[in-house]
Formats: structure tokens, C-alpha cells, sequence
């Protein structure tokens, strides 16, 4: 596997030999007193922004809880607080799983915040401190993006915490989301103005931010921000730029082989070994089948659903390499295997694509993790790739033009998953698109379900196995509080009053 940014942090940090993760305080940094004077100093702060990508509850699970509230998947094993989280039950708030969302990125915020405030006034070549810088503002966009989208809405947005604001002092939420939204694409700009393009970056820097994953995650902000015209017009500069393209075939995205392809616009960088613990995301090993057929310790979260399958087209080579149905055969470990459930799992369905790294003869340690309840792999898991941004395009101009606007976008992600082109596509199609394309990844079904206005009537049908079985109960999704999800309890403890919950949570 190409050198990654994690492997970048710890030969900075003098450990004699890289065997744990980066010893960096959670909300803290080193003071301006003792730090900031050197190339390798910006280095160091550089890579801390990627610490807690390692953590368990920011890419692993964690967030993805709340991914789970959609109707492509059940909770696959018994979970009180993950079944309160799918089912909108207000008792969720103060468990582990997601009380530290909001911690966490705000860690993120405070580091590239000190980057942005210290890195300009360290004598280093320029192009290095550009990137960093670059790196800064990108990290801070993305996480600020992901509190936005999750916890802010027209009535309270989240806190804007600039680079000069006294980090002893609470801040109180934005008035809005769309303040958030433009705060967001603010500092994406600057991002996009500091960072290379991927192309021209050594594949020691591979897992660093870079040019057209800015412009990318611009144009989704945009998306959710209803202005349709900057959506296509960033949308665009990643299309036109020459760096990206989608891969023949759609399985092959999901190789590790493939990690840094064309295809590539941001991933969790993901290692099976990184220093004993590996790194990056454990979604892999948490979406396999519990106990992995006695071979592996999978963790059986996250199932499939009929709904999700049956919503494909007949002939839709995306619904075989998205999702395993019982009878199916697979490689596991490099032996070939009929799908069968875990005796007491949810459903009877299995996420496929995050699944390559399992197949190969004696895959530990170079393609899996040895240890199981650790499950990461060699596969980044993505978090922005090229077909979302043409599904972006595609919705953004429907939603100016109407129908058919989007075909030439829909139609390249269409052909590739062996379906015939079609003409006058409207939303609707959009919808199945990116659903289809995009299932058990962090595209996010469930935000994409409450931006669109359907969740409250989708979540109203209950979901199924293969057999018909209802699996999940009908849930009472109400748009005016469920539309956002509950403000840790310990952060409306923490902030003396000045953070306040969201009304109905």
C-alpha cells in the first residue's frame, strides 16, 4: 500500500519505531511557545488532523449510526441505543455511540484552526505551506459540513468557532444552517485556492487534501444549500478537470488496488496493520456477518434491506457487487462460500462492497486486520467519489431545468452499471440513481431522505428480509423535530447555557 499521512505522522514523532497513533491531546495542541517554528512542527499539526479518523466512533461506527436510520438497512444485531437512534426515540441522546460526534470534529476544527493561525509565520518552502494550509481549511470545511448537515437546520445552526475565538469560551449556535453553509464555503475556497491538484502530489502525500476534492464537496454544500447554479458550476470544474473519471467497472472501485484511482475524490485512508491497531475505518469489519462464519470477527451492524435490493432495475450489475442475498457465492478467505445469516442477525442481507479485502487467501495482516474487534482493512472507505459528484450535477440540474437536464450525468452511471441510456430522466430516476450507486456508503441515504422531503412518508412502511419478513416496524418520522438529530447532552452540560438542544429532542 502506498505511504499514507498516518504513516507521515509517525516517523515525525521520533517514537523510535511507529507503534501507536499520534500522542496528541484530544482538544488540546502544543503552545505557541514551545511549537510553530519549524517545517517539521507544521508537519506534525498536519497530521493530527487526521487522529481522530482512527477513532472507532468518526468513521467506524459512531456517525454511521445515524446513516443507519434509512431504509436501506436495519440494525443487525440487538442495540437499545442504536435501535432508539433508527427509531427517532429522544432516549439515545447522552449514550456512547454518538455523544461524541460533535467533540470530535470540533478537535478537528481546533487543530486546523491553529494551523491556519501559525503555519503562515513559519519560514518553510512555499508550495509545502500552502498545502498544509490548504489541508487546514479543507479538514475544517468537511467536518463543519458534517455538524451542519446533521445537527443544524433553519432554526439553529452549529457553533462557528473562528481561529481567533478564545477556545475557554463557549460558543453559541449559528442562527441558522445556511450561515453555516456559507462559513463552509468560505473556507473550501480557500482551500481550493492553497491545494494541488491530486495529480501533482507524491504518493507520500496520498490521504492529504487536494484541489477537486474542495471543489466536490463545494458543489454538495451548494446542493444543500438549494443553490443549484454554484452546485453545477463546481460540479463542473471537477468534471472538466481532467484529474477524475469512473472506473469500467463498478466493482472494481472497491479494490484496494484502486484505492488512489481516477474514481478517488476523498476516502478514509485505511491500513490493516498500522502500528498493531491499524487505522482508518472499521466499517468493513463492522458491516461483516457476525462472527464471520466462525473464521472472522465480524460485527454484523449495518444489514441490508428488500427494499434497498428491490429497488434496483433487472440487469443492475450494481445490486450483486452492493449486496449479498442467502445463496450467493463469495470468497472468504480465500475459499469460495454460499451466503448464509448470522442465526440471530436482523436481516438476511450483507453489504458486499467493502468485502475484497476478505476474499484473498490468508488476507492477515496484509489485506485484514488480526484482530476482529478492530476490523480495518487495506480498502479506503470513501467518502466523496467521482460518480456522487456527477449524481450532484445531475440533481442540481434537474432541479434548475427540469426533467432530462441531468441526462448526460445519469446516463455515464447508468452505462457503466450495464443499463441501457435513457432520455428525459427526472428526480425521481435521480433518487434511484443515487440511491443505487451509492447504498452503505457515506453519501448518507437518510440525509438525503430528509432533504428531499420523503423520510417522514418512507419511514411510515416497515422494512423486510428476503423472505417478506417484516424486519423493522413502521417508525413516526416528524419533519419538524427529526429533521436533525439531538445535540449531545454533554455539550448543552458543558456550554453554560449557551448551546442550546434542538426543539422536539
Amino acid at each position: 500500500m502506498k505511504t499514507n499521512i498516518k504513516y507521515l505522522a509517525c516517523a515525525l514523532l521520533t517514537l523510535g519505531a511507529c507503534t501507536k497513533q499520534l500522542d496528541i491531546a484530544p482538544e488540546g495542541s502544543p503552545s505557541a511557545g514551545n511549537f510553530w517554528k519549524t517545517k517539521e512542527d507544521a508537519l506534525k499539526a498536519e497530521a493530527g488532523m487526521y487522529e481522530n479518523y482512527n477513532d472507532e466512533n468518526f468513521y467506524g461506527r459512531g456517525m454511521f449510526w445515524f446513516i443507519n436510520a434509512s431504509d436501506d438497512m436495519v440494525t443487525g444485531r440487538n442495540k437499545p441505543e442504536g435501535d432508539n437512534i433508527k427509531n427517532f426515540n429522544k432516549n439515545y441522546i447522552g449514550g456512547g455511540y454518538t455523544e461524541s460526534q460533535w467533540s470530535l470534529r470540533y478537535a478537528v476544527i481546533k487543530r486546523a484552526n491553529d494551523i491556519i493561525s501559525h503555519v503562515p509565520g513559519i519560514s518553510m518552502e512555499d508550495g509545502l505551506k500552502k498545502h498544509i494550509i490548504g489541508d487546514a481549511y479543507f479538514n475544517a470545511g468537511l467536518v463543519y459540513f458534517q455538524l451542519a448537515a446533521n445537527y443544524g437546520n433553519q432554526k439553529a445552526g452549529v457553533p462557528i468557532v473562528t481561529p481567533d475565538a478564545d477556545p475557554a469560551v463557549p460558543v453559541p449556535r449559528a442562527k441558522d444552517v445556511n450561515e453555516n453553509y456559507d462559513y463552509i464555503i468560505s473556507l473550501f475556497l480557500k482551500a481550493a485556492e492553497n491545494l494541488p491538484n491530486f495529480s501533482e502530489m507524491k504518493a507520500a502525500d496520498y490521504g492529504k487534501a487536494h484541489k477537486t476534492a474542495a471543489w466536490a464537496y463545494l458543489s454538495k454544500v451548494y446542493l444543500y444549500k438549494k443553490d443549484y447554479a454554484n452546485a453545477v458550476k463546481y460540479a463542473d470544474m471537477v468534471i472538466n478537470s481532467g484529474q477524475h473519471q469512473l472506473l469500467d467497472n463498478f466493482t472494481d472501485v472497491f479494490k484496494a488496488a484502486n484505492n488512489w484511482s481516477k474514481e478517488y475524490i476523498w476516502s478514509v485512508v485505511c491500513t490493516p496493520n498500522g502500528g498493531g491497531t491499524g487505522w482508518g475505518s472499521k466499517l468493513p469489519g463492522v458491516m461483516l456477518t457476525n462472527k464471520g462464519w466462525g473464521v472472522y470477527n465480524g460485527w454484523g451492524y449495518y444489514l441490508p434491506t428488500k427494499e434497498l435490493y428491490d429497488s434496483f432495475e433487472a440487469g443492475d450489475q450494481r445490486r450483486e457487487a452492493t449486496i449479498l442475498k442467502p445463496g450467493d457465492k463469495f470468497m472468504f478467505f480465500g475459499q469460495e462460500r454460499s451466503f448464509t445469516k448470522d442465526a440471530g442477525a436482523t436481516s438476511d442481507y450483507q453489504f458486499r462492497k467493502y468485502m475484497e479485502p476478505f476474499s484473498w487467501a490468508n488476507p492477515i495482516p496484509a489485506h485484514v486486520n488480526p484482530n476482529g474487534d478492530n476490523g480495518t482493512t487495506d480498502l479506503n472507505v470513501p467518502l466523496m467519489r467521482f460518480a456522487e459528484v456527477l449524481l450532484i450535477k445531475a440533481e442540481a440540474a434537474i432541479q434548475r431545468s427540469g426533467a432530462g437536464a441531468g441526462d448526460a450525468e445519469l446516463n455515464k452511471i447508468r452505462q457503466r452499471a450495464k443499463l441501457q441510456p435513457k432520455s428525459g430522466m427526472t428526480i425521481a430516476d435521480l433518487k434511484r440513481e443515487r440511491r443505487n450507486e451509492l447504498a452503505g456508503e457515506w453519501a448518507d441515504r437518510h440525509r438525503d431522505l430528509v432533504r428531499w422531503g420523503d423520510a417522514q412518508a418512507v419511514y411510515a412502511k416497515p422494512l423486510h428480509d428476503s423472505r417478506d419478513n417484516v424486519i423493522w416496524p413502521a417508525r413516526a418520522f416528524d419533519p419538524n423535530v427529526h429533521d436533525v438529530w439531538a445535540v449531545p447532552q454533554k455539550e448543552i452540560d458543558n456550554g453554560a447555557g449557551v448551546i442550546k438542544q434542538n426543539p422536539g429532542w
